[in-house]
């Protein structure tokens, strides 16, 4: 009798489901700390004014000092990057982006849904004074499109989350670099340098696989600091420390041994034996995983939260709304939102099929795709995190938030639409005259 494995099967990872299960639950908290910045910055200017209260913290003669909303995006957000990293860093070595075709398809549907809403939107604003806030529409917010998708798309094979899941890692990716290299000014290379010494450090303990929190934490802040005094956007840090967080499935030689110690436990339930079997237990399982069960909620349920409500109030009065309508700043979000990121997403995943470069479980239909790809337009954490590096002036950061909330709706509308008139329908995604293939199901390292 043949065997079926868990990937052939379809079923998901447990690391996977818990994954978008935490980013399914904070889409809620995310739109009411949205509707709660909407409501509480047209009160009046206390929401303005509380964001801009500095706080500092003194050591000596060394003091940073930024206001609420600065140690808001620069500092809580950092853990939220991180805990992208740490995914980026799972999913590639026992996940979704785990090969050349599995990687493939999310990576040109991703491109697709970077490149093609940047061109639209500079359609409308190239040489215009917004022009450098291209990078407002090209981001897709993980949380409220697995969210969504659970919402518009129940009969949705869990295939398709994690496609999208996949893709938008991979839009995360290029988000992140589109920070690191066209929203950073004045660059300290002394301190950017300090940096790069540390990171080669962690580098090296990762590859005598030396694991000490305490010892990681610590170059973790001095790296921190180092980026955020370079004018490198410390976003970057936050990704880079999670990449180099090891992932490794459970190895037959650790789950021997916590049977051992277990087994030793239970005849001599001493505390040093049951110290030693928490250990072992604690060993078994990779440094990714353990820091991501810690951080993910923490990172879904309040640094995003907050982090949104620091940054989603815009002023919705006549006068205000008028001037977005008439802004070729808003329509280039609303469209590049809209129409670029169905598009691109559309497109990228055409070609990688098409050409056989890569591959999608034969569960998923085009129709499906399409309203994945309409989903996909919903940007709104990282957007509006690129909105506070792109634009200083207070005109069009109000323009372009109205444009990112307006955009995002109608993305979720347009998905909605999409899965309602032909989710079920269309093909298999299946390039014309070439097989299907499903997932390689993962398989342990064997011990030398």
């Amino acid at each position: 009798m043949a065997v079926t494995t868990l990937s052939e099967r379809g079923d998901l990872s447990r690391a996977a489901r818990s994954f978008m299960r935490t980013e399914s639950g904070s889409a809620v908290l995310l739109l009411i700390a949205a509707v709660i910045a909407l409501i509480w910055a047209n009160l009046g200017t206390g929401y303005e004014n509380f964001w801009h209260t500095e706080l500092s913290f003194r050591l000596g003669a060394a003091e940073l000092t930024y206001d609420l909303r600065h140690w808001i995006n620069d500092g809580l957000m950092v853990l939220f990057f991180f805990s992208v990293g740490l995914e980026i860093s799972r999913e590639m070595v026992l996940g979704e982006l785990r090969g050349i075709r599995a990687l493939a398809t999310p990576a040109l549907a991703a491109l697709g849904g970077l490149t093609v809403p940047a061109g639209l939107f500079l359609l409308f604003n190239a040489g215009g004074e917004a022009a450098g806030a291209w990078g407002i529409p090209i981001s897709t917010d993980t949380a409220i499109v697995i969210g969504m998708l659970a919402l518009v798309g129940p009969r949705c094979p869990d295939q398709l989350r994690v496609f999208l899941l996949a893709l938008a890692i991979v839009d995360d990716i290029g988000a992140v670099a589109a920070i690191a290299f066209f929203y950073t000014d004045n660059v300290q290379f002394t301190a950017v340098a300090v940096a790069g010494v540390l990171f080669l450090a962690l580098l090296a303990l990762r590859y005598v696989q030396f694991w000490r929190t305490p010892i990681y934490v610590i170059i973790a802040v001095v790296m921190w600091l180092a980026v955020l005094r370079s004018g490198v956007h410390p976003s970057v840090v936050g990704v880079a420390l999670g990449l180099l967080v090891n992932a490794y499935a459970p190895r037959p030689r650790d789950i021997a041994r916590v049977q051992v110690l277990g087994s030793s436990f239970i005849v001599d339930p001493s505390p040093e034996r049951a110290l030693a079997a928490q250990t072992a237990v604690t060993e078994a399982v990779s440094p990714n995983e353990r820091l991501q069960l810690r951080i993910q909620p923490w990172s879904s349920y309040v640094i995003v939260p907050i982090f949104v409500l620091a940054n989603a109030g815009v002023v919705l009065t006549a006068a205000t709304l008028a001037a977005a309508l008439a802004s070729p700043l808003f329509w280039g979000i609303v469209v590049g939102l809209t129409v670029g990121k169905l598009i691109g997403v559309t497109l990228g995943t055409w070609v990688a099929l098409r050409t056989g470069i890569g591959r999608v479980p034969d569960t998923l239909r085009w129709g499906q795709i399409l309203g994945g790809a309409g989903l996909a337009g919903i940007g709104f954490t990282v957007a509006l995190f690129i909105t506070d590096l792109a634009l200083k002036d207070p005109v069009l950061v109000n323009d372009a938030k109205i444009g990112i909330l307006t955009g995002s709706i109608l993305a979720g509308v347009i998905g909605w639409l999409i899965f309602r008139l032909a989710g079920e329908r269309g093909g298999q995604c299946a390039p014309s005259g070439l097989p299907v293939l499903p997932p390689r199901p993962w398989r342990p390292p064997v011990d030398a």
